[in-house]
């Protein structure tokens, strides 16, 4: 919870850094306290799909309506303990408590939680509508009456002042204080946790008691009952009014999920129920083990009673509480899940709507992991909504016995007890292996492999210990390979590149497999005809793991599907710095992009991380003073600051229509994230041509090769020649792992050998260096004592005997001069290019993998399988 003593610290660093993601912080002295950081805020991608915030006017008819916030803003923050600082407000998203800013001489934004201020101000004038003279009801349609406004601050403090009119909303107050006689204002925001309360206009206490119309202490008895009426929010009403019937169970819904979020300590704090001394002990308690939600925690610490968590989720957190002892449930409903299910997860199917199920459990904050599983049985979007009753068993028994199911026991006896899934995930993995083999030869004559319920419970353990396996060991794809009979599923890891066997389940989990994957990224289970893709997150399931996986499901021979998820370990950029270029290459391309106009490609095959590299460079670029859109297939890195957006060819929405829409929206940077037709690569030159810097990658071999394959695709070569700034071609080589590596002399042959391999990339002619100066490069750069050595990894426990651990980049850079302009226009071939540009100063992927090799990067065989001679 915030503290209205905090010191706001900024942190400002190098405007350079920032702009490369470098460390902007605005956290207050207590944040590191566990509740009380800013979590980072959802990705952009999120949020450009919804619709943009709009930042409310004064409610009279001579002010404009409120209009979207689509641009920066300056601004004025007032920090919890009173200093103000100024700044750029990019993004206000209210229904995530959270604004961006950008502080001067910093060039990026950072996320700020409501929690963290009291108060933001809008300084740029807004002016009322011209009024039409004509108009009879000119007059009153000009009406801006200005009234007092009292705001009481946590802490106590009054902040006093004149608006023209407010507005209070479900994050906040918004008053608007008049700037001058003509009617402009200023808007000013006070988040909905900053202040206790306020008054807005003459106190009418104040005038009755003047007219003798009342005492004063009929006054005092008034404002105390509208002090409870008005602290009175959703959550109360639903407990004072119980649910008994579906119609007011919808309604309940749908107000539940207009209301903000609120963690269950400030809802517990807020009701007077625990302390803040409390609250810290627990938080504090909870560091040790992150698994136990913090309300079951405080009940364990016997703070408060589950009956007084029960009236916290209701109140402040806008669960419907539901009489299940009368309500009538749908027979429908209790279909979906069998009383096995419903009686081990301990909740009660209510009704469906709309594609969605209602249960009622007693504690839906704590027990989300029963939500994902009745999903998994369910098979459909599970809504939670808290149980009134004496004994949700009972209710159980009865509603299961009227349909007829009333089997025996849950079934979980044989299960093993897994408190944490990070903890000893090999070990955790092996339980449930075991326990999944063993059930799976009971259902191996089974004729519907579909018909698996005990051991679901497992399953859905084992994916999740799966995945967070694979991100703790740095694994970039896992591929579920699904066989035909009683062959069993395998699952392997792509790590580093290659391919190896994590796991096999028996044949009986095929389809449970994927259709658990399926439901977790929202994809039709019942499709597998077609391919499909989709979006895991990861945090929704297992809490704590802030995981992004792209999923691709594949249908295959025999009625069977493939599943491959990508997982999207980095959700910000990485800094160009980093990259890992040479001094050459990172100087160039440095220069390329800050061009104002051009086209600058990045190519490589699939995996070899071109997106990666466009967005370092984009976020070298980055500052508030330029507009920069982006279309990707998917989203997978966001930066604030960049408008991006996910292109959908199957409703015909193609990188060709988004680079069109793009032109018209003024940009000054567009970022195309492949160019795979003619209509792409026209539209990017001619973007390139207009006056915008275009990047965009392409899949070819080298750099020289790009510009034929996009000629022989039908593109102008004096156009391009003009448009095209500079191509990077990439690989990725498996790094030698540092904790294991040794270093040797290198040999004669062995020198001859790499002195062979540097200068054959020169081709035949004279090269631009003698052989004995590439030697004397490398020893001034890569020497040891006047001699050169040979890196090797015999293997340890960090990188799995394998002697590599890592990735790095190859580059191959080729600056568009005069001389290759010309070849281009000319038509020449790529081997003429590449003869071209290494003269000026190019130099191939071998040739950058080689230095890679001296400097104890690589090994030259991983060199050698990745670049061409």
């Amino acid at each position: 919870m915030s503290n209205p003593s905090n010191v706001l610290q900024w942190e400002v660093v190098d405007p350079r850094t920032a702009a490369a993601g470098g460390p902007l912080s605005l956290v207050p002295d207590d944040a590191a306290d566990a509740g009380a950081v800013a979590s980072a805020p959802a990705p952009l991608s999120d949020k450009i799909s919804r619709e943009p915030f709009r930042w409310p006017t004064p409610p009279f008819a001579c002010y404009p309506g409120p209009d979207k916030f689509m641009q920066q803003q300056p601004c004025e923050i007032e920090g919890n303990n009173g200093t103000r600082t100024r700044g750029r407000l990019t993004f206000f998203v209210p229904e995530e408590s959270v604004l961006h800013v950008q502080i001067p001489p910093a060039r990026t934004t950072l996320p700020l939680k409501f929690e963290h201020f009291r108060s933001v101000l809008l300084p740029t004038p807004l002016a009322p509508l011209p009024t039409d003279r004509s108009d009879p009801h000119a007059e009153i349609l000009a009406q801006r009456p200005v009234s007092h406004y009292r705001v009481v601050l946590q802490g106590g403090k009054l902040v006093e002042g004149r608006t023209i009119g407010h507005i209070e909303s479900p994050y906040g107050l918004f008053v608007f204080p008049p700037l001058d006689e003509n009617g402009r204002v200023s808007r000013l925001f006070f988040p909905l946790g900053a202040y206790t309360g306020y008054e807005v206009g003459e106190r009418i206490g104040e005038v009755l008691v003047e007219q003798h119309a009342a005492t004063a202490q009929d006054v005092d008895a008034a404002v105390d009952r509208q002090q409870q009426l008005r602290n009175q929010k959703i959550g109360d009403i639903l407990v004072a009014k119980q649910i008994v019937t579906p119609e007011q169970l919808v309604e309940a819904v749908e107000q539940q999920a207009k209301m903000p979020i609120i963690r269950i300590g400030e809802a517990l704090t807020s009701l007077g129920m625990i302390t803040d001394a409390q609250l810290k002990d627990a938080l504090a308690q909870q560091q040790q083990d992150r698994n136990v939600p913090l309300g079951e925690l405080l009940v364990r610490m016997g703070i408060v009673s589950p009956e007084d968590l029960q009236t916290a989720l209701a109140r402040k957190m806008g669960y419907p509480l539901v009489d299940i002892e009368v309500f009538p449930v749908e027979t429908g409903a209790l279909k979906l899940l069998s009383y096995q299910v419903a009686h081990r997860l301990k909740l009660l199917p209510l009704l469906i709507r709309e594609g969605r199920l209602m249960v009622a459990m007693d504690d839906p904050a704590r027990r989300r992991s029963a939500v994902d599983e009745a999903e998994f049985f369910a098979q459909q979007k599970v809504v939670p909504v808290l149980a009134k009753c004496r004994s949700i068993d009972a209710v159980l028994r009865r509603e299961y016995a009227r349909i007829g199911d009333t089997a025996g026991s849950s079934g979980d006896d044989d299960l093993p007890e897994i408190e944490s899934l990070a903890a000893d995930g090999g070990k955790v993995t092996d339980q449930l292996l075991e326990t999944l083999e063993k059930e799976g030869q009971e259902h191996a004559d089974d004729a519907d492999e579909n018909q698996i319920e005990q051991s679901d419970n497992s399953l859905v353990r084992l994916i999740n210990n799966m995945i967070i396996e694979a991100h703790r060991d740095g694994v970039s794809d896992i591929h579920v390979e699904s066989y035909p009979g009683k062959q069993k599923v395998r699952i392997r890891f792509r790590k580093d590149g290659l391919m190896s066997t994590y796991l096999e389940l028996p044949s009986t989990y095929r389809a449970a497999l994927v259709a658990r994957i399926k439901i977790m990224c929202d994809l039709d289970i019942s499709e597998r005809r077609k391919p499909q893709d989709g979006k895991i997150n990861f945090s929704k399931f297992v809490a704590g793991h802030r995981l992004e996986l792209r999923v691709a499901t594949i249908p295959t021979n025999n009625n069977l599907e493939d599943v491959v998820m990508r997982i999207l370990a980095s959700a910000k950029p990485m800094p160009v710095d980093d990259l890992g270029m040479s001094e050459y290459n990172l100087r160039e391309l440095k220069l390329a992009v800050e061009r104002p106009y051009g086209m600058v490609l990045c190519v490589g095959p699939t995996g070899s991380g071109k997106t990666t590299t466009l967005h370092s460079v984009l976020s070298f670029i980055n500052v508030p003073e330029r507009k920069i859109w982006t279309a990707e297939d998917p989203v997978e890195i966001s930066q604030p600051g960049l408008r991006q957006v996910q292109v959908n060819p199957k409703i015909d929405w193609t990188f060709a229509k988004a680079l069109r829409a793009f032109l018209r929206a003024d940009p000054d940077v567009i970022m195309v994230g492949e160019i795979r037709d003619k209509e792409t690569s026209t539209m990017a030159v001619e973007a390139s041509l207009t006056g915008h810097l275009v990047l965009s990658t392409l899949h070819t071999n080298s750099a020289p090769e790009t510009v034929t394959r996009l000629l022989d695709m039908g593109m102008d070569p004096f156009n391009f020649a003009d448009s095209l700034l500079a191509v990077l071609a990439q690989r990725l080589v498996r790094r030698v792992c540092k904790s294991c590596r040794v270093a040797e002399e290198a040999s004669p042959t062995d020198i001859n050998e790499w002195l062979d391999d540097y200068m054959h990339a020169f081709g035949h002619g004279e090269p631009p260096v003698a052989r004995d100066e590439v030697l004397a490069g490398w020893l001034s750069r890569h020497g040891q004592d006047g001699r050169l050595v040979r890196w090797h990894a015999p293997g340890c426990k960090r990188c799995n005997e394998t002697g590599y651990k890592g990735r790095a980049g190859l580059h191959e850079l080729m600056v568009v001069s005069r001389a290759i302009r010309r070849q281009i226009q000319t038509g020449a071939r790529a081997e003429e290019l590449q003869t071209t540009a290494m003269a000026e100063g190019m130099r191939t992927l071998r040739q950058d993998g080689i230095d890679k090799m001296l400097a104890g990067i690589t090994t030259m065989e991983e060199v050698r399988s990745t670049s061409n001679g």
